[in-house]
C-alpha cells in the first residue's frame, strides 16, 4: 500500500513503469499559470489593461474580456482537438474487428477507456466554450461601449441590438450557438460518421473569429480573414491535441488494440506518432499563416519595435520552438516509446510537460495579441471610391493584354489547399514507387496542370477582375467549373491514395478509413450518379446567375468562397462520372455519357445565347455601380461575359467527349484481349457452346418439319 502522497505504480505488458499520476496536475496546472502570468504581462506591456482616457468600461472589463477570450480559445481548441482524436487517432473498442458480410458493426468487446474519455473531454470542454463565448459576447459589447457592466434597461437594450445587429456581436453569437450544438452533439453521438460529422462542424467556430479578428480589418480584407481563419485551425489542432494528450496520458499506458506484425506497442507510442503528422502540418500551417498576417499589417522592418511587433516576434520564437520539440520528440521519445523502452505516463510528461508551458504562453500572447493596435491604420479613406465601398478594394488597372499576367491577388485559403494537395500527392507517388508498384507520370502531370490552374484561377487576373466585370466572373466561373476539375480528375487522386495509404487494424479511421467510406457512402451514390451529376453541373447555372445567390457570393466572403468550392466539386463529379478512374459508386454506359455531354453542351449554347439577348443586368447594383472610367459599359461586358460561357464551355465538353471515346475504345479493346486468353484456356469453349445453341435450334426446327410433313 502507498503512503499518503505517493503516486502508485504499475508494470506495463512491456515490462516499463507507468505512474498514475495525474499529467493534467503535473503539466497543466503549471501551464495555466504561466499563461496568466504572460497574458498580465503583455496586457501591462502593451497597455490593453490600462485604464482608457475616454470611455473606460472599468477594470473588470478592461481584465476580464482577455481573461474570458484566453479560456474561450483554450476551450474551443481543446474541444475540436478531441472530436479529431476520437474521429482519427483514438481506437473506439477493446476488440476491434472487421465486419463480415451482412454485418453492420465493426467493433467488438467494450467501448475503449480512451474513446470514452476522449468523448467526455469534448463534451466538457465544448460546455466550457459555449459559457466563455457568452461571456466574451458580453464583455466585448461593454468594452466597444466604452461603459461598466450594468443592467439597467437602456444599457440592456443596446446589447440585444449589438447582438442583432453589429457585426461583431452576432459573430460572437454564431459563436454561442456553434459551442452549443457542439456541446449537444458531443453527449450524443457515437458512431463514427457522427462523430466525424461532429469534429467538422466543430471547425466552424473558426470562421466567426477569422471574421471579426483584428487582421481583418487590414487593407487586405479577404486576404487578412483567410490566413487568420488558416492560422487558427492550426493552432486549434496543434494546441488542443496536446491538452487532450496530457488530460488522457493515464489512458493510454495500456497495448494498442488490433492486429500487428510484432509484439503490440503501447497505444500512448500510436496515438503519438499519429498526433505528431498532424502537429508537423499544424507546424507549417501557424508559420505561414502567420506570416501572411503580419505581413498584411506591418509594411516594415522597423515596425517590429513597436509593441505589436514585440509580440508578433516572441509569439513566433514560441512557435518555432515548439515546433523544434515536436521533431525532437518525433526523432526519439515516440520510437522509444513504440518500442517498449518508455511508459506511456513518462513519455505523455516528456512531450506535453514542456511543451504545454510554451504553448500557455503563445496562447496569452496570441490574446493580448488581436487586442493590440497593429501599426499599420485600419481606417478607410475618407472619401472611398464605388470599387472600394462594394469589393473593399481599389479598381484594379484597365484590362489589356498584360494584366492577364501581371495582376494577382493571392487567396490564401487556396493557396494552402494546394500546397497541401501538391505536397500530398507527391509523397503519395513517392510511397508507391518505393514499394515498386508504378504510376503513371502522365498523371502526376495532369494533377499538376490542375492545381496551377486552380491557383490561376483563384488568385489571378480572372478573381481579380471578376469582382468588377461580369465578363471576368463567366471566366473565372467556367475555367473553375470545366478547366481545372478536368486535369484534376485525370490526377485520380483517389486511387492513387488508396494505393499509397496504410490500412489500420485498430478500429480508428485513418484517411484510407474515410476515403473508403465516403467513397461507399449513400451520399457518394447520390452525388455522383451521371444524372444528378449532369443536372447539378447544368442546373447550377441557371440557381445561382439568377438568384440572391450571386449577390451573396459578390457581397460576402464567405459566399465568395462557398461559391468556389461548390464550382469546383460540381465540375470535378462531372469530370469524374464521365472520364475519371477512381472509384464511384455508379457509371453511366459509354453512350449515355455521350448523350449526357451533348445535353449539357446544347444546354450552356441555349442559356448563353439567351443571355447574350438579354437588355437586364444581372446585379446592376452590383456591376452597374462599379466606376469603371475604362471598359465596355456593363451591358455589353454581360453579352461578352455570356459569349465567353459559351465559348469556354464547348472546348472542355469536347475534350470531355473525346476523353469517353478513347475511355470506351480502351475498354472494348481490353474486353476482346479478356475473351481472345478466356478462349486460349478453355479451347473457345465460349464459341463452341454459342454454335452448339445454333445447332441444337437448328435441329429442333428440321424435327418440326419432319413431323408437319
Amino acid at each position: 500500500m502507498n503512503k499518503p502522497g505517493q503516486t502508485s505504480e504499475t508494470r506495463t505488458p512491456h515490462g516499463v513503469r507507468a505512474t498514475s499520476r495525474p499529467l493534467w496536475a503535473v503539466a497543466g496546472l503549471p501551464a495555466v499559470l504561466v499563461a496568466a502570468i504572460v497574458l498580465v504581462l503583455a496586457a501591462l506591456y502593451t497597455g490593453v489593461g490600462s485604464e482608457q482616457a475616454l470611455g473606460d468600461p472599468g477594470a473588470l472589463v478592461r481584465w476580464g474580456l482577455p481573461a474570458a477570450k484566453l479560456v474561450h480559445h483554450v476551450a474551443m481548441s481543446t474541444t475540436i482537438a478531441a472530436l479529431v482524436f476520437a474521429a482519427t487517432i483514438i481506437p473506439r473498442s477493446t476488440r476491434p474487428r472487421r465486419a463480415g458480410p451482412g454485418e453492420k458493426g465493426t467493433d467488438g468487446g467494450n467501448e475503449h477507456p480512451a474513446f470514452a474519455a476522449v468523448m467526455n473531454l469534448a463534451a466538457g470542454a465544448a460546455m466550457v466554450w459555449t459559457l466563455a463565448a457568452a461571456a466574451v459576447m458580453v464583455l466585448s459589447f461593454f468594452d466597444l461601449a466604452g461603459v461598466p457592466i450594468s443592467t439597467d434597461p437602456t444599457t440592456t437594450n443596446l446589447l440585444y441590438s449589438y447582438i442583432m445587429t453589429i457585426s461583431t456581436g452576432q459573430a460572437w453569437a454564431w459563436m454561442v450557438v456553434i459551442a452549443a450544438v457542439t456541446a449537444s452533439l458531443a453527449f450524443a453521438v457515437r458512431s463514427p460518421f457522427m462523430v466525424g460529422a461532429t469534429a467538422v462542424f466543430s471547425l466552424a467556430g473558426v470562421l466567426p473569429m477569422s471574421l471579426i479578428g483584428h487582421a481583418a480589418g487590414g487593407d487586405d480584407h479577404w486576404g487578412a480573414v483567410n490566413a487568420i481563419g488558416l492560422h487558427l485551425v492550426g493552432v486549434s489542432l496543434w494546441f488542443g491535441g496536446i491538452v487532450v494528450l496530457a488530460l488522457l496520458a493515464s489512458k493510454l499506458s495500456g497495448e494498442a488494440p488490433g492486429r500487428f506484425a510484432g509484439r503490440k506497442p503501447l497505444l500512448a507510442g500510436v496515438v503519438l506518432s499519429r498526433f505528431s503528422v498532424l502537429a508537423a502540418v499544424c507546424i507549417v500551417l501557424v508559420t505561414g499563416s502567420g506570416v501572411v498576417s503580419a505581413m498584411i499589417r506591418m509594411d516594415s522592418w522597423s515596425q517590429l519595435t513597436t509593441p505589436y511587433g514585440m509580440l508578433i516576434l516572441a509569439k513566433t520564437a514560441g512557435t518555432l520552438a515548439l515546433g523544434f520539440l515536436g521533431l525532437m520528440h518525433r526523432r526519439r521519445i515516440i520510437p522509444a516509446l513504440l518500442a517498449g523502452k518508455l511508459s506511456a505516463t513518462r513519455a505523455a510528461w516528456r512531450v506535453v510537460g514542456v511543451e504545454a508551458l510554451v504553448m500557455g504562453a503563445v496562447m496569452a500572447l496570441a490574446t493580448v495579441l488581436a487586442r493590440t493596435a497593429p501599426p499599420l491604420p485600419e481606417v478607410a479613406p475618407q472619401l472611398p471610391s464605388p470599387a472600394r465601398l462594394l469589393t473593399g478594394y481599389e479598381l484594379p488597372p484597365e484590362l489589356v493584354g498584360g494584366s492577364w499576367f501581371s495582376v494577382w491577388r493571392m487567396d490564401w485559403l487556396w493557396i494552402a489547399i494546394i500546397v497541401f494537395l501538391l505536397v500530398t500527392y507527391v509523397r503519395f507517388v513517392v510511397a508507391v514507387r518505393r514499394r515498386g508498384d508504378s504510376w503513371p507520370v502522365i498523371r502526376a502531370v495532369a494533377w499538376a496542370v490542375g492545381l496551377i490552374a486552380l491557383f490561376y484561377i483563384t488568385s489571378g487576373a480572372p478573381a481579380v477582375y471578376g469582382q468588377v466585370l461580369f465578363s471576368m466572373h463567366m471566366v473565372d466561373h467556367m475555367a473553375l467549373t470545366m478547366v481545372a476539375p478536368l486535369f484534376l480528375v485525370l490526377g485520380a487522386p483517389v486511387t492513387l491514395a488508396l494505393k499509397a495509404l496504410p490500412s489500420r487494424t485498430d478500429g480508428t479511421r485513418g484517411p484510407r478509413e474515410w476515403i473508403l467510406a465516403v467513397v461507399n457512402s449513400k451520399y457518394s451514390a447520390f452525388i455522383t450518379h451521371p444524372l444528378f451529376a449532369a443536372a447539378n453541373f447544368a442546373g447550377s447555372i441557371i440557381i445561382f446567375y439568377n438568384t440572391d445567390l450571386f449577390s451573396f457570393a459578390m457581397r460576402a466572403h464567405v459566399g465568395h468562397e462557398l461559391m468556389n468550392v461548390h464550382f469546383l466539386l460540381t465540375g470535378y463529379l462531372f469530370a469524374l462520372s464521365m472520364i475519371g478512374i477512381d472509384p464511384i459508386p455508379r457509371r453511366a454506359p459509354y453512350p449515355l455519357r455521350l448523350v449526357i455531354l451533348l445535353a449539357t453542351m446544347s444546354f450552356h449554347a441555349f442559356y448563353g445565347v439567351s443571355l447574350m439577348g438579354s437588355t437586364s443586368l444581372i446585379q446592376a447594383d452590383w456591376f452597374g455601380n462599379m466606376g469603371r472610367p475604362w471598359g465596355a459599359p456593363a451591358l455589353e461586358d454581360q453579352r461578352t461575359g455570356a459569349a465567353a460561357m459559351w465559348g469556354i464551355g464547348e472546348v472542355p465538353t469536347l475534350m470531355l467527349a473525346l476523353g469517353v471515346m478513347v475511355s470506351w475504345n480502351r475498354d472494348d479493346a481490353k474486353e476482346a484481349k479478356r475473351k481472345d486468353r478466356a478462349a486460349d484456356r478453355d479451347n473457345d469453349a465460349e464459341l463452341e457452346a454459342y454454335n452448339q445453341m445454333f445447332a441444337q435450334y437448328k435441329k429442333h426446327d428440321q424435327e418440326i418439319d419432319r413431323r408437319v410433313r
